[in-house]
């Protein structure tokens, strides 16, 4: 049988390799995984939390919930973004999704046809891209470092290009752990305004913030114009396996509101996100006294882990690195694979895990070839010998 030709973007370069790192395990070889940004692994789900999730279960909210949410938890996210952020809208401007990779799934399904293409920004998270390119779209790059994007070097770059659909980022970012600064987005927000540009902004680290860097929410600066924000309990609210995302989208124009209405629409067609889950992040939004507590000792302890590991990695011999990250949990160095002796970044990926037992990801995943992606979530011994592994690797690779 022949398969469709969209199903070759089918996939997440992140878990590629997982299926070749567990035959590694079966086989008796340890393995050291900084591939997956899930910080339960480390941080465990916090008690007041998974108390929450009991709760419901102890209540039957175990059925089918509304397509677009249960209202306490809609309404506990439109609360939250106003107590943060200042924005007034209700519950109705918010739908919850299986994670924001479902958001990311309807958007481009409910904007895109063959030919059409979309500002992303890059390095990009993988699924910014196959969603795009599933549906027939194209990509216009816009380069996204140390908290900003040449905004006038991407209006050279869109030019006369019709049919671009929105644009897309990642704030704070995955992978460079970048915190785009607020003049940027503002300058992002004319562009768009002056293109009729829906934008699309990837919120769902807005907390995981450190060393010194300020987080401006799209929403504070986008005057109005249309805009979905993406959010959710993976990362914040340390929960990934819940699988709840939410997209809100504030703006009352009639784009918007159609908006609104059909991402719903896609939302029926799978009936419901996790209902007893649904209701635990609600309680989790709520108890903010607790949330503060859990929230700040896990930054405190992601950014010991990440400054550290940063360090590291400027006294290596083989990786370069010049953005010190100031938000979410990754590092995102150069190396020089054209100088070692590997096929592509791909080979030099397995070899690491054949070789030294480290699981990492390839840049070329993230749209940027001469980079891994290192996950800095585990203790710091644990970084120490990965990196040290890693690094060992890379020069008895050098040519």
């Amino acid at each position: 049988m022949k398969f469709s030709q969209r199903s070759r973007f089918a996939g997440n370069v992140i878990e590629e390799e997982d299926a070749f790192a567990a035959d590694l395990v079966r086989s008796g070889k340890q393995i050291i995984k900084l591939n997956r940004g899930d910080p339960v692994a480390y941080f465990p789900t916090p008690k007041y939390i998974v108390d929450a999730y009991i709760r419901a279960l102890k209540s039957s909210k175990t059925g089918y919930s509304f397509h677009a949410g249960v209202p306490e938890l809609r309404e506990a996210i439109a609360l939250r973004h106003k107590k943060l952020y200042n924005l007034d809208v209700g519950a109705e401007s918010v739908v919850v999704t299986q994670g924001v990779s479902e958001a990311i799934i309807f958007v481009n399904s409910m904007l895109v046809d063959t030919g059409n293409r979309a500002v992303i920004s890059r390095p990009y998270y993988p699924l910014y891209l196959s969603g795009l390119q599933i549906n027939g779209g194209a990509p216009v790059f816009a380069d996204y470092r140390n908290g900003e994007i040449d905004v006038d070097l991407l209006r050279r770059r869109i030019g006369r290009t019709k049919g671009i659909k929105y644009m897309i980022f990642a704030n704070p970012s995955n992978p460079t752990g970048s915190v785009m600064e607020r003049k940027t987005l503002k300058e992002i927000v004319d562009l768009a305004n002056d293109l009729n540009i829906l934008i699309i902004s990837d919120e769902i680290y807005d907390e995981i913030l450190y060393n010194n860097s300020e987080f401006t929410s799209i929403s504070e600066v986008s005057g109005g114009i249309p805009a979905v924000i993406f959010g959710g309990a993976s990362k914040c609210f340390d929960a990934t396996g819940f699988r709840i995302g939410y997209a809100l989208i504030p703006g009352e124009d009639e784009l918007s509101l159609e908006i609104k209405k059909t991402i719903a629409d896609y939302a029926k067609m799978r009936l419901s996100s996790n209902t007893t889950a649904q209701y635990a992040f609600a309680d989790a939004i709520k108890d903010e006294k607790n949330h503060r507590i859990a929230i700040r000792g896990m930054v405190n302890e992601i950014s010991e882990r990440i400054n550290f590991a940063y360090d590291l990695i400027r006294e290596s011999r083989r990786m370069d690195i010049s953005e010190r990250p100031r938000g979410a949990f990754y590092l995102f160095p150069k190396v020089d694979i054209k100088g070692m002796d590997f096929k592509n970044d791909r080979d030099m990926i397995r070899k690491l895990l054949v070789e030294e037992g480290v699981q990492i990801t390839r840049g070329s995943g993230f749209g940027a070839q001469d980079n891994i992606r290192i996950v800095s979530l585990p203790p710091k011994d644990i970084l120490e010998l990965a990196i040290r592994k890693i690094d060992k690797f890379l020069d008895r690779h050098s040519r």
